[in-house]
């Protein structure tokens, strides 16, 4: 894939990819980030300069709650959880991903 339109896809579908993350269980950044790699086979990568504004953008508008957490003797970490409003918006933004996945395949394998 041209990495301009790779770039743009990203882009486009992180919030709706980290709220589905959010969804299955509560995650720190670098576990999120660490999870997208490893589940598409490091085809997604995303440096925190990109996904912690993304963070603070799903928390300003209610999506998702932020805590400080301390596990044992380790160093805090700032977990992310999913909201009712944000299960409720993950659900909106799934349909609306799914019924434009199935228009550009339509689109695509149209023939002439």
């Amino acid at each position: 894939m041209g990495k301009m339109m790779e770039r743009e896809l990203k882009r486009g579908t992180l919030e709706l990819i980290l709220l589905k993350l959010l969804a299955e269980k509560d995650m720190y950044g670098y576990q999120i980030s660490s999870t997208l790699e490893e589940r598409s086979g490091n085809q997604f990568q995303i440096k925190e300069g990109t996904l912690y504004p993304v963070f603070y953008r799903l928390e300003d508008a209610g999506f998702i709650e932020a805590r400080w957490e301390t596990q044992g003797r380790g160093k805090p970490r700032k977990y992310y959880s999913l909201t009712g409003e944000g299960a409720f918006h993950l659900e909106e933004l799934m349909k609306e991903w799914k019924d434009f996945v199935r228009v550009v395949s339509t689109l695509l394998e149209s023939e002439e």
